[in-house]
């Protein structure tokens, strides 16, 4: 058939085709695998010597090699995409060798090559030629997830704490203040802490107040009530005794409100299988109560402080909590009738007390009145010695070495 006759019915498309070499027997037949030719890859020409068993295969886009170019040898690592064309006569890399990391200069022409056991050059080091930049120091890391508010680093000369606890000196106080004031010397370290009492004879208050003060403060003690929150009765022994001092004493604040009083309480309660320990598993409440009521000792003002802590308890337990006065029947009857309108069927006491300045009887009475079981008061619960170490410092911000020289 005519060359024009076959193009004309579609047997071929491009006429220059026609002309084109057809395969000779004895030439190398392509293999499973290879790539096939690309529309507008250059047709190997007559005299090409064929491909090598194992040689990779030109890509498109690559600058074909030229006669007289040195062919790669076995083991040589392939170009990437992207990387610059070799110069001629420079080294090719060694597999193994580190790759160069963003921002680091490159090496230039001519410099020496780093010898095998040599330490790299890192990231942000001046090099040889250039003079030795600042570096950043590094900060110092604080254990724990922020710095305690209850440490504190005193001078040997700071005036005296002194732990007043209600009512006389006893065995069971004895027990509860030294394990406080032990815990408090930790939180204060270099005060010194001194136990009194507000009533009877043995380590008054009274007495220990009485020494006139010595030292370059102007205050004889810095004195801490160990209370949760106000008490008439024993505030005004406070207040009696310091009347009678015999230099100058600072009084610092009760104990609560503070959310450490919370964790307290929340610490008792699951001591006596009240409350879970951990507050991270949804409800912490046990299966043994799911109301709390916390009861403060007595006056209108130990009741606001419970009541702070009654809301950060509820909190942690995800259940209700409300607070009365130990003093108080018929509010204590009304918050029980709240916990159970709140949904509450089992009723747990918690309470807001320290232990010396409450009378244990009355809480077992209001525990059988309410058919209710009792969690023990806070006594010296770590967190009670890191609050009388709080107020403490607190107290002495206000306070500064009396100095003749500063006018």
């Amino acid at each position: 058939m005519p060359t024009e006759s076959r193009i004309r019915y579609g047997i071929v498309t491009d006429p220059s085709q026609a002309a084109d070499p057809l395969p000779r027997r004895g030439d190398p037949l392509p293999r499973r695998g290879d790539p096939l030719p690309q529309r507008g890859d250059p047709l190997p020409r007559r005299g090409d010597s064929p491909p090598q068993p194992g040689e990779p295969l030109p890509q498109r886009g690559e600058p074909l090699p030229r006669r007289g170019d040195p062919l790669p040898q076995r083991g040589d690592p392939l170009p990437r995409r992207g990387d610059p064309p070799q110069q001629p006569g420079e080294p090719l890399p060694r597999r193994g060798d580190p790759l160069p990391q963003r921002g680091e200069p490159l090496p230039r022409r001519g410099d020496p090559l780093p010898r095998r056991g040599e330490p790299l050059p890192q990231r942000g080091e001046p090099s040889p030629d250039q003079g030795a930049l600042p570096r950043r120091t590094g900060r110092t890391r604080r254990s724990g997830r922020h710095r305690s508010a209850h440490r504190l680093s005193l001078p040997s000369d700071a005036p005296t704490l002194l732990l007043a606890v209600p009512g006389s000196a006893s065995v069971a106080s004895d027990e509860i203040s030294g394990q406080i004031a032990a815990e408090a010397r930790l939180s204060a370290q270099g005060a010194h802490v001194q136990v009194a009492y507000l009533e009877g004879s043995e380590r008054s208050l009274s007495e220990a107040l009485a020494t006139p003060a010595h030292g370059p403060w102007p205050a004889l003690a810095v004195l801490v009530p160990l209370l949760a929150g106000p008490h008439p009765r024993s505030d005004a022994a406070v207040a009696r005794a310091v009347a009678g001092a015999a230099g100058e004493v600072m009084v610092a604040e009760h104990l609560g409100p503070h959310p450490l009083l919370a964790e307290a309480l929340h610490a008792r309660l699951a001591q006596v299988g009240l409350a879970r320990e951990s507050r991270v598993r949804g409800l912490s409440i046990s299966n043994a109560a799911n109301g709390v009521l916390v009861l403060a000792d007595r006056g209108e003002d130990a009741v606001r402080a419970a009541g702070v802590a009654a809301v950060l308890l509820a909190g942690r337990l995800a259940a209700p909590a409300v607070h009365t006065s130990i003093d108080d029947p018929a509010g204590i009857a009304a918050a029980v009738e709240r916990l159970h309108a709140m949904g509450a069927s089992r009723v747990a006491i918690a309470p807001c007390v320290i232990g010396p300045e409450t009378d244990l009887r009355e809480l077992d009475a209001v525990s059988a009145a309410i058919g209710a079981l009792a969690a023990p008061p806070l006594g010296a619960h770590p967190a009670i010695g890191q609050l009388v170490a709080m107020r403490y410092g607190n107290a002495l911000v206000g306070l500064h070495p009396a100095d003749s020289s500063l006018g």
